[in-house]
C-alpha cells in the first residue's frame, strides 16, 4: 500500500508550481481575454447583421451562425490550424486558439445580444422615431446602452466556458495551464501533483469569475428595477 508521501510529494509539487502559474496561466488567461474581446465585439457586429433589413444578408449571417453554432470547436481549432495554410493562411497555435474561440463564442454572443435587443421595451424605439433620431443614433444612444448592460452576465458566463475550453488547444502544441503541467509530469514522470495544481487553478479562477458574474448580475437586477 503506498504512504501519502508516495502519492504526493511536495518538494516536486513546490518545484513545478511557478511554471505552471506564470507559463501556463499566463497562456490560458492569454487566450482567454483575447478571445473573449474578439467574440463580444464580433458577436455584436453578427447580431446587428443579423438585424438587417437586406434579407440576403440577415439570412446569411444567420447561416453562419448555425454553422458555427453546430459544429464541435475542436474540429473547428483543427480546421483554422491543419487546413487554412492549404489556402495560404498560416495562424501560429495561440493565434488560431484566439481566432477559433473568438468566432466560435461570437455566435453564441450574437444570440445573446439579440435577446439583450429584443428586450428593449418597444417605446423606447417609438421614441427615438418621434424624435427623427438617425438610425445610427438611435443604436449608439437609445438601443445598445440598454441592450448592453442586460446581456452582461451572459456574456460573463461565456468567458468562464472560454476558459475551461483552452485546454482544447494542447492538440495543437500550445501549452497552457493543463499542457504545462501534462510536460512537468512527463518530465518526471508524475503527474499527481501537476494535474492537480493545474485543477485547482481552474477552480480558484473559474470560482472567482463566476462570483464576478453573480456581482454582474445584481447590479443589473438592481439597474434595472
Amino acid at each position: 500500500m503506498q504512504s501519502a508521501v508516495d502519492i504526493w510529494d511536495w518538494d516536486f509539487a513546490w518545484e513545478v508550481l511557478p511554471d505552471i502559474v506564470v507559463d501556463g496561466m499566463l497562456v490560458t488567461i492569454q487566450v482567454t481575454v483575447l478571445g473573449s474581446i474578439l467574440a463580444y465585439a464580433l458577436g455584436l457586429v453578427l447580431a446587428l447583421l443579423r438585424r438587417s433589413p437586406i434579407r440576403i444578408v440577415s439570412t446569411i449571417t444567420w447561416l453562419f451562425i448555425e454553422f458555427i453554432r453546430s459544429t464541435p470547436l475542436l474540429v473547428q481549432v483543427f480546421f483554422v490550424f491543419t487546413v487554412f495554410p492549404t489556402f495560404g493562411v498560416t495562424l501560429d497555435p495561440i493565434t488560431t486558439g484566439v481566432v477559433t474561440f473568438g468566432v466560435h463564442y461570437a455566435t453564441y454572443s450574437a444570440e445573446v445580444y439579440r435577446a439583450g435587443i429584443e428586450g428593449v421595451p418597444k417605446g423606447q424605439w417609438e421614441a427615438a422615431t418621434a424624435l427623427s433620431l438617425p438610425r445610427t443614433r438611435t443604436w449608439t444612444a437609445v438601443i445598445l446602452p440598454q441592450a448592453i448592460p442586460r446581456v452582461l452576465p451572459a456574456l460573463g458566463n461565456y468567458t468562464i466556458s472560454m476558459l475551461k475550453e483552452t485546454p482544447l488547444l494542447l492538440t495543437i502544441g500550445v501549452l497552457d495551464v493543463v499542457g504545462t503541467a501534462y510536460e512537468a509530469g512527463s518530465d518526471a514522470f508524475r503527474y499527481v501533483e501537476p494535474i492537480t495544481i493545474a485543477g485547482i487553478l481552474f477552480l480558484i479562477v473559474s470560482y472567482s469569475a463566476s462570483l464576478l458574474v453573480r456581482w454582474m448580475e445584481r447590479r443589473v437586477g438592481i439597474a434595472a428595477r
